[in-house]
């Protein structure tokens, strides 16, 4: 166990490589919990990664006997996202009061070779399932355990999903203030912005993941989750959404590990920049703004086929945040600790020592002077 201090509001990214392990702290001991990648490796004193399920099992609340987390949010059936949930759910046997999963997690599933998903995977499309069944017959007995949230639209699917009430599905353009059967509009605040329904049969499920922006209350500390989309629906994101307040945004979770295909697309071998999207998203950005990579490390540079994070998309978000940080780097490489926001009554609070990143301002002047930022790479010369 490594353990740290955590506040009683807040949002809390924890390092556990590349991956994505977010905890909402909420109040009175609600806790939501947004994906998990909890590695066996991590469990070892010697590595780097925290294990992320044993370190939120010692946190969380006890009821009636059991550690109970009052949502668990499945951004997509990913491995890097999902990695944990049995042994969240089975070895330690913790009481999820809600699962919100989106129905590409059924059919997905349904369509792949099961030998070739993780435990994990199916762990919690089994456990998504029972839930499903058991709303679709019985809804109004329904109690904390059984609860669910379906992200998304499922006119695809049949069965037990068609007699599911619509008050249990939460399609892109929602909000969400009631977690586990508790409303918590005082402190609570969840805006559904994907996914669309466009992406539902792509063939890239990324695109299908939750995206969501959450805020806490009565600060007013927003962070915005966008799960593993990449350009397009994250541009759409902020293009569809008609309240600047449910896109506005003091910590931007960097979507696919801080991977470039937000902000780059591929036309004949060539990594082509959308500066369209960073305009939208520097727009959104509240007077102090930062961007978390849940990731690894970031190189200086990388080669062509590496997967996240990548050192373009680093470079543009430094252009346009206030403070950039990594969680696989901070404060350090070999001792990294969770990155840590406090809600206040007056705002955002950032726990831990602020990275030495260029800011925005500076980053501005840097360029109008034909200079580079500290650990950057011009674009084209030797970056991927």
């Amino acid at each position: 166990m490594k353990r740290t201090d955590l506040p009683k509001q807040g949002f809390v990214f924890w390092p556990v490589g590349a991956g994505d392990s977010t905890t909402v702290l909420v109040d009175n001991g609600a806790v939501i919990q947004i994906d998990l990648n909890h590695t066996d490796a991590a469990e070892s004193e010697d590595d780097p990664r925290w294990p992320v399920v044993d370190e939120l099992v010692e946190l969380l609340p006890i009821v009636d006997g059991k550690r109970y987390l009052a949502a668990f949010v499945a951004t997509h059936a990913d491995q890097d996202h999902c990695q944990g949930f049995r042994k969240l759910l089975e070895d330690h046997a913790v009481l999820i009061g809600e699962l919100w999963f989106t129905p590409r997690l059924i059919a997905d599933i349904d369509n792949e070779d099961p030998e070739a998903l993780s435990e994990d995977a199916q762990a919690l499309r089994d456990e998504a399932l029972r839930r499903v069944k058991r709303n679709a017959h019985a809804p109004a007995a329904s109690r904390s355990g059984d609860r669910i949230r379906v992200i998304g639209y499922h006119d695809s699917l049949q069965d037990d999903f068609a007699a599911l009430p619509r008050s249990l599905v939460s399609p892109a353009g929602t909000t969400v203030d009631e977690i586990d059967g508790v409303y918590l509009a005082r402190s609570l605040r969840i805006f559904v912005h994907s996914p669309f329904k466009e992406y539902m049969e792509d063939t890239e499920r990324n695109r299908t993941s939750i995206g969501l922006h959450v805020t806490l209350l009565p600060g007013g500390v927003r962070s915005l989750l966008l799960g593993d989309l990449d350009y397009r629906p994250v541009k759409q994101v902020f293009e569809y959404t008609q309240n600047q307040e449910d896109k506005e945004w003091d910590v931007l979770l960097a979507p696919h590990h801080c991977s470039k295909g937000v902000m780059y697309e591929r036309e004949n071998g060539t990594d082509v920049l959308r500066q369209d999207v960073l305009d939208l998203i520097e727009v959104a950005k509240a007077t102090d703004g930062w961007v978390v990579s849940s990731s690894g490390p970031i190189p200086s540079s990388n080669s062509p086929g590496d997967n996240p994070p990548h050192a373009k998309a680093k470079n543009r978000y430094e252009e346009i945040c206030d403070t950039f940080v990594c969680t696989g780097e901070h404060p350090d490489e070999e001792n990294p600790k969770p990155v840590i926001f406090e809600s206040t009554a007056t705002g955002v609070v950032f726990l831990g020592v602020a990275p030495l990143v260029t800011t925005a301002a500076a980053a501005q002047v840097e360029r109008a002077r034909g200079g580079k930022k500290p650990g950057s790479t011009p674009v084209g010369f030797g970056e991927c």
